[in-house]
């Protein structure tokens, strides 16, 4: 899950915060990618609307093993 995308369905980053159940600051902390046990969370919140994908995560973490700049 795109941390862009979790913020433009809650509104704001702030409401992005609450729905993920941390403080602010820990979504600045976030890289581009919602933490997966977060990514969950935000999954029920939203009813289904932002889903975790697997494949998503598995990808960003092949690419940065190998070093590759290439964006999941």
């Amino acid at each position: 899950m795109r941390k862009h995308d979790a913020i433009i369905f809650f509104g704001s980053k702030t409401k992005l915060a609450r729905a993920a159940g941390v403080r602010l600051s820990s979504i600045y902390a976030w890289g581009e990618l919602v933490p997966e046990g977060r990514a969950m969370r935000l999954q029920e919140a939203s009813n289904g609307f932002l889903h975790y994908d697997k494949n998503l995560y598995d990808q960003y973490r092949k690419a940065r093993r190998s070093g590759g700049d290439e964006q999941p």
